[in-house]
């Protein structure tokens, strides 16, 4: 079984220009996402697929892989699925760029969660909610699943509503954004029209269920901040430093 990480990185960005050049103690953002997911035991290869020179060639200043691809796609799966074609591999995995702090144990947990239900076409994962803020924050992407973990919906706005109080948001789940495909699916899934879920959420992986198809969604215990915007490398900094 071959599993590919693949790392989409677009310099390009209206709230943080050049994100996976930022420097972060010595080293491009990029760099950290590359080695924290070959760390991954379930990972055979990882590729950054990025539009732009600058973030290819400084890949390769770190001796990492990466593939240039087309400036005209609108989404990360899309840039995802121009690499993927190319691939034999059995499974694809989409690591978001600006997640220096991710844990490899995640990128297993996801994967555990797919190739161990031949047939599903995509995982990724969940983790329990921790305070009322993020519960009612649209920034913070939410899922109910049923009994087994299959996804019943994401959502932006928090969900489940509470109607006769008395539930804790600790019971909640908010959706980590890292994605499993098996790569037939994949591809297939990028010729997909976008549905209206989707385009009212603006969450591609509600096209996935608006289609039929299932998603598992696993729980993690792990926390992974992501980079949104200049100021949150600093936070990102004081946490790698205490890990040095």
């Amino acid at each position: 079984m071959k599993v590919t990480a693949i790392i989409p990185a677009r310099y390009g960005s209206t709230r943080f220009e050049g994100k996976p050049l930022a420097d972060l103690l010595g080293k491009p953002m990029i760099q950290h996402v590359y080695e924290r997911t070959l760390e991954a035991k379930s990972i055979s290869r990882v590729l950054v697929a990025t539009d732009d020179p600058r973030i290819y060639e400084a890949v390769a200043r770190f001796d990492g892989e990466a593939v240039m691809t087309s400036r005209d796609h609108e989404t990360g799966t899309d840039r995802l699925a121009e690499v993927a074609s190319g691939l034999d591999s059995d499974y694809i995995v989409n690591v978001q760029g600006d997640e220096p702090l991710i844990n490899p144990d995640m990128i297993d947990e996801a994967v555990g969660a797919v190739v161990n239900e031949p047939g599903l076409p995509m995982s990724s994962l969940k983790i329990r909610i921790k305070s009322d803020a993020d519960f009612l924050d649209p920034a913070v992407v939410k899922v109910v699943v049923d009994r087994n973990d299959y996804a019943l919906y994401f959502s932006r706005a928090p969900i489940p509503y509470f109607r006769d109080g008395g539930g804790s948001v600790t019971d909640c789940y908010r959706h980590v954004g890292l994605y499993v495909y098996e790569r037939s699916f994949l591809l297939e899934f990028a010729r997909m029209e976008s549905t209206p879920l989707e385009r009212a959420e603006k969450l591609e992986q509600l096209r996935a269920l608006e289609n039929g198809y299932r998603i598992k969604v696993a729980t993690t215990e792990y926390e992974s901040i992501g980079v949104d915007r200049p100021e949150d490398l600093e936070k990102v900094r004081q946490i790698l430093k205490g890990k040095v």
